[in-house]
């Protein structure tokens, strides 16, 4: 759908993303919106559509006088297994139509609409936003996010941790735990080392490697990796995002021995305190499935879960379901933590594009 669909008062059209001024344009309505995430900013959808080979598509609704007065990132992603959808925002946790006018929402969530059926989507989902219309199945139920002010300081952010989970922060603050972070290639190597470990160990595919560079490269100096070792060894990494003033730790993971070691503990600790010297007053757990063991370790943390609201709607009969909890795909779950990671790491990057 090439040509820009018009209303009365509106023109919704694809934007050129390969064009350093259309970008610009865009980043600087996103980081005005105060219901804005990081997932809406066209590096955001530049990175899905490079590191995992899924077509990007960015609409942008404009008034009379040429303003933006709404836009909304979609990602196209194509699976036999979990089928064809169109997803805002693609490999995200938020999404969802960013607008100033109350008409660009309706403008964009049909062109959206007729967009996906076009490209022979079955299902078009929402990762947030306002509500898209009545005929939309709502999902506030299945996923939390965590997010809270960070202390003013490097010990009165140990002080604000509860007291059970600062006891094992303390612990891994003695240990012979190493930090680092940067960007640099041997990061990103040893970071997809434990992340891929992590998720395997989890039982669900690996997104590519080349995600996580694409990622770099399209936030540049506003992401970077920071990497816990024991000795030489990697054994928790975590790749953050750091927008307006809040830092998003977003693929994070650590190897078996991780837990017994604390690094998880020294990883989030010395991410919030490196935050801070960036910058930040504001940490964003991100999200996870309520009820599971995630959920219940962001909460030690001190962090109050806030239900999210995803938006779905299908050509025909329910919208697509991916979560890993679910029973459909419990025996998969169960098989995939029990392969080799070597075959693990290959075959996973092959199904983890069709998730979306």
């Amino acid at each position: 759908m090439n040509a820009p669909i018009l209303s009365a008062r509106l023109t919704v059209r694809a934007a050129d993303l390969a064009d350093p001024n259309e970008r610009a344009r865009i980043i600087a309505f996103v980081e005005a919106h105060p219901h804005a995430t990081p997932f809406h900013l066209p590096q955001w959808s530049i990175g899905v559509a490079r590191g995992c080979g899924q077509r990007a598509q960015y609409l942008v609704a404009q008034n009379e006088e040429g303003a933006s007065v709404g836009v909304l990132p979609l990602t196209e992603t194509r699976s036999s297994l979990f089928g064809n959808a169109m997803v805002s925002a693609g490999f995200a946790v938020g999404g969802g139509v960013l607008a100033t006018a109350p008409e660009a929402i309706r403008a964009l969530v049909d062109h959206a609409w007729a967009l996906s059926g076009q490209r022979k989507c079955d299902t078009l989902e929402l990762r947030g936003g306002p509500c898209p219309g009545p005929d939309w199945h709502e999902d506030s139920d299945t996923y939390l996010g965590f997010a809270r002010d960070l202390a003013s300081d490097d010990e009165a952010q140990l002080t604000d941790i509860p007291r059970k989970q600062r006891a094992e922060v303390r612990k891994s603050l003695k240990s012979d735990l190493t930090v680092e972070t940067g960007r640099d290639g041997a990061l990103i190597r040893d970071h997809y080392a434990v992340y891929a470990e992590s998720v395997r160990n989890l039982g669900t595919p690996v997104f590519p490697r080349a995600l996580f560079t694409a990622m770099l490269d399209a936030f540049g100096e506003m992401a970077d990796i920071l990497l816990v070792r024991d000795g030489d060894r990697p054994v928790a990494a975590v790749l953050s995002l750091y927008w307006k003033g809040c830092v998003y730790p977003y693929w994070g993971g650590g190897v078996h021995e991780a837990r017994g070691l604390r690094a998880n503990e020294l990883m989030y600790y010395a991410l919030m305190c490196h935050a801070r010297a960036r910058g930040c007053t504001r940490f964003d757990f991100g999200r996870s499935k309520a009820g599971t063991g995630p959920a219940a370790y962001k909460k030690n943390w001190g962090f109050e879960p806030e239900p999210l609201t995803y938006w779905a709607r299908a050509r025909s009969g329910e919208p697509r379901k991916i979560n890993p909890l679910s029973p459909k795909y419990r025996l998969q779950v169960a098989m995939w933590k029990k392969l080799p990671l070597l075959v693990a790491n290959r075959v996973g990057p092959l199904l983890s594009r069709g998730l979306g």
